[in-house]
């Protein structure tokens, strides 16, 4: 029996790369009772961010109020609180967030466009975690032609070919348009998981809640046999 996982998420979403380290300890935890496989599944946050990106700051401030005048008046900002809880988080499952002095908000399309190819070479996860790590822990700019290269060639990807497919415009449709048929589903949050195209779960839950889902799944949701042929 096979659970088939659309993991539909952002690459500059923190609580995404907590929601794929707990369902990674979700699949541990049911390995006995059924396989999992995991599709990843673009979403933009902000799909209005222009393609150089914008300042990380400003970003933030825009969006959350500034911290240093909230914090001022002795309040602490939501950016603050709930950067501070995702820390804690990420220090329990071992995900080293460094919000701290990351440079720019980047547009995620191109990067979703290097996801689709590596899932094509087996190399999704691999992807999904460089660029997890590139963007929070290391501080590069994931919107970068050059930084996006270079991350797929330390995954073992074709660099000189993921390169010229970045220099224009393959895929750009698809991923905008499979995209674009999640909102028309209702989805406007991430991380959600979809199992096995009928029953959906959203945000990080911890690994019990998402093992329970993942046996829900299998349980009353199977996959078509066709589907799953």
């Amino acid at each position: 029996m096979t659970v088939q996982i659309d993991m539909i998420s952002d690459l500059v979403c923190p609580w995404c790369w907590l929601g794929l380290k707990r369902l990674e300890g979700a699949i541990a935890l049911t390995a006995d009772e059924f396989d999992t496989q995991v599709e990843f599944r673009p979403f933009q946050l902000d799909p209005n961010v222009p393609p150089e990106g914008v300042p990380y700051k400003d970003y933030m401030a825009a969006k959350f109020g500034s911290v240093s005048e909230q914090e001022a008046s002795g309040q602490k900002s939501r950016w603050t609180q709930m950067r501070e809880a995702l820390e804690a988080y990420g220090e329990a499952e071992d995900i080293p967030f460094r919000f701290s002095g990351i440079p720019m908000r980047p547009n995620t399309l191109d990067a979703h466009r290097l996801l689709r190819w590596a899932q094509g070479q087996a190399k999704g996860k691999d992807v999904k975690l460089a660029l997890f790590r590139a963007y929070f822990t290391d501080h590069r700019d994931i919107g970068d032609a050059d930084v996006l290269t270079d991350i797929a060639g330390s995954v073992g990807l074709d660099r000189s070919l993921v390169a010229d497919l970045l220099g224009g415009d393959a895929d750009v449709e698809t991923v905008l348009r499979e995209e674009a048929l999640f909102r028309q589903l209702g989805i406007s949050g991430v991380p959600t998981f979809i199992a096995n195209r009928k029953v959906a779960a959203q945000g990080a839950e911890d690994v019990e809640a998402l093992a329970n889902f993942l046996r829900q799944a299998a349980e009353n949701y199977p996959l078509e046999a066709s589907a799953e042929g």
